[in-house]
């Protein structure tokens, strides 16, 4: 079994994992449900950007609380290991990637095709790009690795637009 690196990407490469994955996740689960439910651009927009800092801040906090957690309960030290560091790693992640869904608000209106569709190819591409960032850490085939991570994200996402679409006819 490797260890963990002590710096670098590959020492924070749960915490980036973990926040590009939820970010990604979370925020094409807006866009779905927005398209799901039928909401306007305005509402799924900003649905989006509220989750995007609110999760964002809410994943980094609660990563940063559980290493401190952890530390404090195995007596490492926290001062070494820096939680905020990792809480950091969790935000930026999130938000980047995180980002990407929102782009078919954007993108989808210019080229005159559905935001739907748009949001789930740039959140599949950025999930494919996370997976095949993360192989060479994990000692894993760069496809298997990628699609790893897509078919967690695309179950959710599924998951998200069904909501939505469910909800929208019931309520």
């Amino acid at each position: 079994m490797k260890a963990r690196p002590s710096s670098g990407f590959g020492h924070y490469l749960r915490d980036l994992v973990y926040g590009a994955l939820d970010g990604a996740i979370t925020t094409m689960a807006v866009v779905a449900g927005a398209a799901g439910a039928e909401l306007s651009i305005r509402a799924g927009l900003i649905m989006g950007l509220a989750n995007l800092v609110g999760d964002g801040i809410s994943m980094g906090a609660s990563n940063y609380l559980g290493l401190k957690s952890e530390l404090e309960q195995t007596a490492r030290s926290v001062v070494e290991e820096a939680p905020w560091r990792h809480a950091l790693a969790t935000f930026v992640a999130f938000v980047v990637v995180g980002s990407v869904p929102l782009l078919g608000f954007v993108i989808g209106p210019l080229v005159h095709v559905s935001i739907l569709p748009v949001a789930a190819a740039l959140t599949a591409a950025a999930l494919l790009g996370t997976g095949a960032c993360r192989a060479p850490f994990v000692d894993r085939p760069m496809w298997r690795s990628a699609l790893e991570m897509f078919v967690v994200g695309a179950v959710a996402c599924l998951a998200a637009y069904l909501v939505g679409a469910v909800a929208a006819r019931l309520l």
